[in-house]
């Protein structure tokens, strides 16, 4: 069995509220929204990858790596291993835009269940409900 991909994630908080990006369209998981980030890359410490796609992907820095549980999932297209971490941008960033997303939104607990989330999101946006 083919190793899963690793992926990496950001719950990027400010106060109460999280940032979530719809995919856009053409692409795998069309539409879906998410938590932002993307894949490992081979030999690649997971949290340089986050500060990376962040950087590439919202055009903002990140601090406060701090982990969460990582999970398991499966696509169509093959096995991803998610590795989140809770993030705060950085005091001196930019504010996140969306360069490789449709749009962005800070959502609080009680309104993430009303965007259509990426499966792989579900037991992560869970744990963020019970913290």
């Amino acid at each position: 069995m083919k190793e899963p991909v690793v992926v990496v994630c950001a719950l990027i908080l400010r106060g109460e509220r999280v940032l979530i990006a719809q995919r856009p369209e053409g692409k795998h998981l069309a539409l879906k929204w998410e938590f932002p980030g993307g894949k490992v890359e081979p030999g690649e410490d997971p949290a340089a990858a986050l500060v990376r796609e962040i950087r590439e992907e919202l055009g903002c820095e990140i601090e406060a790596l701090d982990p969460l549980p990582a999970s398991l999932h499966d696509y169509d297209r093959g096995q991803i291993r998610l590795l989140p971490f809770l993030c705060a941008l950085a005091t001196d960033s930019s504010e996140p835009f969306p360069h490789e997303h449709l749009t962005i939104a800070w959502v609080s607990r009680s309104e993430i269940s009303g965007y259509d989330l990426a499966a792989a999101d579900l037991p992560i946006v869970a744990d963020w409900i019970a913290s």
